[in-house]
């Protein structure tokens, strides 16, 4: 069996427990995307009972926060197919939601108390950073550093975590794995909020542009507006359906300067930094790969 499958039998293993069918329903129709949490685990902890129950428990986590962040955005999608909140509603998601959380966090009651106590960390700073993202949406942020403390708590936190916690499990240097995951996380979100401008509808699976029509200020948006002349017309057109001149004049001053090409090189710089922290590591070329896959790609 594929080690990823094995993964996703331990999830069902573990939501079993509950003896509630609608719960294995529910599960059924999550899109389990990537796994970029597991391979990153297995990766550095190798194939074994207790790194197949640490991807389950992160894996459950991640899910657990999607199911509620889809609620939050009005999503009726997850990676091309419907939500849970779409094909059922926004209570089954929530209440979905709280099940994964507690029985990923029963399950991390009985493993290592410092992973245990990494990863339910992680999730603090998941919940913050979700909430900091909500209230981002109120007004046009200018704060390059208050965007940089709401993608870590939001995203890297958790891959932060996922990695220090494999390699407390195979006993490496756990600080240096957890600053490559840390970095891989926010090099991860900046790439996607880049992607978001650079992307069409069909490649991203919603409309592009779309973050800043929902109240975020990310990385390009941040360095164009410190840049351009018409900073008010910017924020003119923050949270606005845009009309083709205006994406246009957007992209155009995106290029003119360097806002969008400075925030690319930024994202890169960020994934070096993961790479440099691990580049010592036994095994570390695996790791080295997923970054530079990420880092080395085509906006």
């Amino acid at each position: 069996m594929e080690v990823l499958e094995k993964v996703k039998k331990q999830i069902r293993n573990f939501v079993e427990v509950c003896s509630y069918p609608k719960a294995l329903e529910l599960l059924e129709k999550l899109s389990t995307g990537k796994m970029l949490r597991s391979k990153l685990i297995l990766k550095i902890a190798g194939e074994n009972e207790e790194s197949i129950k640490l991807c389950a428990v992160v894996e459950m986590i991640h899910a657990a926060s999607l199911l509620h962040d889809d609620v939050i955005d009005d999503a009726d999608t997850r990676r091309g197919k419907p939500s849970v909140n779409a094909l059922y509603d926004n209570k089954t998601s929530i209440m979905f939601g709280d099940i994964l959380y507690s029985r990923a966090f029963t399950e991390l009651s009985q493993m290592d108390k410092r992973v245990a106590y990494h990863v339910s960390n992680a999730v603090t700073e998941l919940s913050i950073g979700e909430m900091m993202d909500v209230d981002l949406t109120n007004s046009f942020n200018t704060s390059y550093d208050t965007y940089l403390t709401m993608i870590y708590k939001k995203t890297a936190s958790l891959i932060e975590a996922s990695a220090r916690s494999a390699a407390i499990l195979a006993n490496l240097d756990s600080q240096k794995f957890a600053n490559y995951g840390k970095n891989l996380g926010l090099a991860f979100q900046m790439i996607d909020d880049i992607l978001d401008i650079t992307q069409d509808e069909k490649t991203l699976g919603k409309p592009a542009m779309h973050d800043f029509k929902e109240g975020k200020v990310t990385i390009p948006y941040l360095y164009l507006y410190e840049r351009v002349e018409d900073k008010e017309y910017l924020k003119s057109l923050y949270k606005k359906d845009l009309n083709s001149s205006e994406i246009l004049w957007i992209k155009e001053q995106l290029n003119l300067t360097n806002a969008l090409e400075d925030s690319i090189k930024e994202a890169r710089e960020t994934g070096l930094l993961a790479i440099n922290s691990i580049k010592d590591e036994k095994n570390s070329s695996e790791l080295v790969a997923i970054m530079k896959a990420m880092i080395e790609r085509e906006f």
